[in-house]
């Protein structure tokens, strides 16, 4: 009965950790679309916020041009960042988990540096679709991600029929490297393209409005959905791929279609916002250490903090040198890369500890 007692307790706890979380998630939303170069109170925000999502609100006061910056520029771009940062925590969550690797990301397959490529490649190229130039980008690199995928998967299959982490992780590197120095290429020859392609490449949410939002949110929710609901097969990888299989676990059809969604998710980010690094490798890392290793609690949280984490990366990048912003990627490589440090110290002492 006490242990009873004891996990009821502990669910509680954990649920109210949850509502915390998605409160502070709901804050840092709020004051990154309120703060920006042109100043806008927090009630005259908050109005037109419930204005646009209610109807109501008191507009007295409020200019249009207000309304204009709140609804129209800061909104989807808060919210395009808030899907990014979760989109690529949780597939850094799940090949950390699935490749059993604490300094592995959702780019050590080399998924990211694909759909890089591909989404360059249209940008040099000028590959763009007449009715939205945006839906061709995203498709160039969401196809760029899924052949990456299948030539990475096939690759390591004639090396290695059981497809061992081990081998996936290592091919995934070097169509990594080749990937990288193709899309270098590309930036050499990029021409007038230039500025457009080096600016994208380091990442950023410039520019992008609701049609973005609209192209990312549903695949964003449908391989958010679908990854979290093989939280139990993740914690059952834990235990290693052999004990996965004693247990019930089709450890082949799973791995591939968490590989599988990864790579939309991966995909999809690189076409809507470029190359952000470290996010995928520092976010589970942090989330670990509160949720701890069960996937039930890390894949949720790590998508929201995830989601948190690039909002405020994002409002720095266009509130430092205001009116002036800079690349988003700048500040996550540079936060990202000190807490690797740490991160990659303390695992090393760990190791010669024991």
């Amino acid at each position: 009965m006490p242990d009873a007692g004891g996990r009821l307790t502990k669910g509680i706890w954990n649920m109210w950790v949850f509502i915390l979380g998605i409160i502070l998630f709901a804050m840092v939303l709020f004051v990154a679309v309120s703060l920006g170069s042109v100043p806008i109170s927090l009630s005259d925000t908050w109005n037109i916020l419930i204005r646009h999502l209610f109807g109501k609100g008191d507009m007295t006061g409020i200019q249009s041009g207000t309304e204009t910056i709140i609804a129209m520029v800061r909104m989807p771009r808060v919210l395009l960042a808030a899907m990014t940062g979760g989109a690529l925590s949780l597939a850094g969550a799940v090949m950390q988990s699935l490749l059993k690797n604490p300094l592995a990301d959702g780019s050590t397959l080399g998924v990211s540096s694909g759909g890089a490529l591909g989404a360059v490649l249209s940008i040099v190229l000028g590959i763009r679709l007449s009715f939205s130039p945006e839906l061709g980008l995203a498709l160039s690199s969401v196809a760029f991600s899924f052949l990456s995928l299948v030539l990475i998967l096939t690759l390591a299959y004639r090396i290695d029929r059981s497809l061992s982490t081990n081998t996936i992780i290592l091919t995934g590197v070097i169509f990594s490297m080749l990937a990288g120095s193709i899309t270098s290429l590309l930036v050499v020859l990029s021409g007038d393209s230039l500025k457009q392609v080096v600016f994208w490449s380091m990442g950023s949410f410039s520019g992008k409005g609701w049609n973005h939002v609209i192209l990312m949110a549903p695949v964003f929710l449908a391989g958010s959905l679908g990854i979290i609901a093989f939280s139990k097969e993740l914690n059952a990888f834990s235990l290693g791929e052999k004990q996965a299989r004693y247990i019930g676990v089709d450890t082949k059809a799973v791995k591939i279609a968490l590989l599988v969604m990864t790579s939309v998710l991966i995909g999809v980010s690189v076409s809507v916002s470029g190359n952000i690094g470290f996010v995928g490798l520092v976010i589970p890392h942090i989330t670990r250490m509160v949720t701890g290793p069960d996937h039930r609690k890390l894949l949720p949280v790590s998508l929201i903090t995830g989601g948190m984490f690039m909002v405020l990366t994002d409002l720095m990048s266009r509130t430092l040198l205001s009116p002036e912003e800079f690349p988003v990627g700048i500040v996550t490589s540079f936060t990202g890369a000190v807490i690797f440090i740490v991160i990659f110290y303390k695992y090393n002492r760990l190791n010669k500890r024991f």
